[in-house]
């Protein structure tokens, strides 16, 4: 009886962890990417992911399913991860960390597109005004943020906001493919696979991209935490609160990175925050909650 409490308990204290824990992540990447670049900084994440998470697959004997099923992962690895990742990479040289993972949290609105189109999962009337509310919350902020001209540096920040849309799109193809084709498999098999898809499908670019000279400790100690806490950790505790309270509750966690995420950055990296964002912000994120269901979900649950 005394047990009872405990798995409420877990559950709250992953969700937290794990919001706090991707917050990060934007925080890590940018650090790492301004001295490694875009492409390396991805290669070198999923790389340090797939070594933390490899033995731990081992150890729990799923080796031959990983084999068995390692086409299917390692495809989607290269969805869910290798393109992501290097978007990611690729955007936060020109915004801040703040602005991408506002961007970020479309995610669900994004997979609840592909869910519909490919899955047939059609969602009612107040799922579709949350998708007109949520994409017009981003179009809102691309207008003020995105501009094509070129920087003193050479970026653009257009290019910067597509590429995590982009980043964003992969993840919802990414879902509904792994709803498809790997429903059953062990999520622990799901993610190792993934990673090393990603690690082989970044691999030459990696190589062929490497910075001529060294990067610095912080910049590999920054990726160091980004593949070992932001990825192999929070596959951990992402799909630990799949299992214990669901998919669809689960997504709920991309609301609140943004908010350790803005902290992280305003902290450490000294980075504005303006109304505007915060104004669009809010936006995207109700319209993400009406179109993944989950202000019904929270109701029934309740």
């Amino acid at each position: 009886m005394l047990n009872l409490p405990q798995p409420k308990l877990r559950w709250r204290t992953d969700f937290v962890l794990l919001a706090a824990i991707w917050g990060s992540s934007f925080l890590f990447m940018r650090l790492g990417t301004v001295e490694f670049g875009a492409l390396p900084t991805a290669g070198v994440r999923v790389a340090i992911a797939a070594l933390f998470l490899l033995p731990l697959l081992l150890w729990r004997g799923l080796g031959p399913q990983l084999t068995q099923h390692w086409k299917k992962t390692f495809f989607v690895g290269l969805l869910n991860s290798g393109i992501p990742f290097a978007c990611i990479s690729y955007a936060l040289l020109s915004i801040s960390t703040g602005l991408s993972s506002v961007l970020n949290a479309t995610v669900p609105l994004f997979g609840a597109l592909v869910a519909w189109y490919w899955l047939k999962d059609r969602p009612n009337g107040l799922r579709i005004l949350g998708l007109v509310i949520g994409f017009l919350g981003v179009a809102l902020l691309a207008w003020d943020k995105a501009s094509f001209k070129p920087d003193a540096s050479g970026l653009a920040t257009g290019w910067a906001v597509l590429a995590s849309l982009l980043a964003c799109l992969c993840y919802g193809i990414a879902a509904s493919y792994t709803k498809r084709h790997l429903s059953g498999l062990p999520a622990l098999v799901t993610a190792t696979g993934s990673q090393l898809g990603a690690t082989l499908g970044l691999a030459l670019p990696t190589v062929w991209l490497w910075p001529q000279r060294m990067p610095g400790t912080g910049a590999w100690l920054a990726l160091l935490a980004v593949g070992v806490l932001c990825t192999g950790v929070a596959y951990i505790l992402y799909f630990r609160l799949i299992e214990n309270v669901g998919p669809a509750r689960s997504l709920a966690v991309t609301f609140v990175v943004p908010v350790f995420a803005v902290i992280y950055g305003t902290i450490f990296l000294h980075e504005a925050v303006s109304m505007w964002m915060v104004f669009c912000g809010a936006i995207i994120i109700c319209g993400t909650a009406l179109s993944a269901n989950l202000l019904q979900l929270g109701v029934k649950k309740t």
